[in-house]
């Protein structure tokens, strides 16, 4: 059995809240999935061994962010699904810019998530898959469904629509090289967001609608 770890003396209030922090924006600021304990340290303030306290070790505070990030989607996700007064089509173009938003926000996400899966061990692969993974899937089958239902969407593959839009979402949020090299421009300002959310929903949209204007 591993020895408990001793709480810090007199530890700083929102301490594990600022450490996850600081790795978010680390991570958004290099467009990376990784950080090391003594850049966050010295960014936080916080001494490292704060990370073996809170999390046990920087696999689980990453997993912590990584909760903490995705449960907005699936909240988001949950609350879209019950609700009555909005038409399939509306709540597919509401999700898809919420989409566009939490990537905006979190760049990292969906390569941190796919990290976390194929790095833990496999309890914990399940249960990432089993929090946040899932519930989009079935989140889909039922959108999508509803849609075809109604008549105003085409039958399309569920799973092929995850990666399409978790694709569209992760790839422009995590390509400021293309965007500097490319097009020089080399920040992701919101109004780049504001543009890309209309496109992406528009271009979707365009794809599982029965028919297009």
């Amino acid at each position: 059995m591993k020895p408990a770890v001793a709480a810090p003396a007199s530890p700083q209030p929102g301490a594990r809240e600022l450490l996850l922090e600081t790795a978010s924006q680390i991570m958004r600021e290099g467009d990376q999935v990784d950080i090391s304990l003594s850049e966050l340290s010295l960014r936080s303030g916080l001494n490292s061994a704060l990370v073996k306290y809170y999390f046990g070790n920087k696999a689980g505070m990453l997993n912590a962010l990584l909760d903490r990030d995705m449960v907005a989607i699936i909240r988001s996700v949950d609350a879209l699904l019950a609700k009555d007064d909005m038409t399939p089509e509306a709540k597919l173009r509401r999700h898809i810019g919420k989409c566009i938003d939490t990537y905006f926000a979190y760049p990292y996400l969906n390569r941190l998530l796919m990290r976390q899966v194929r790095d833990s061990d496999e309890a914990e692969a399940r249960r990432i898959a089993d929090q946040y993974l899932t519930p989009l899937r079935v989140a889909y089958d039922r959108l999508i469904a509803a849609g075809v239902a109604t008549g105003s969407f085409r039958r399309v593959d569920p799973q092929l629509f995850h990666f399409t839009l978790t694709g569209a979402a992760d790839r422009f949020f995590s390509a400021r090289l293309v965007l500097r090299h490319c097009y020089g421009e080399d920040t992701l300002t919101e109004a780049l967001r504001d543009r890309y959310r209309e496109h992406t929903v528009d271009f979707v949209m365009a794809g599982i609608l029965a028919t297009s204007a």
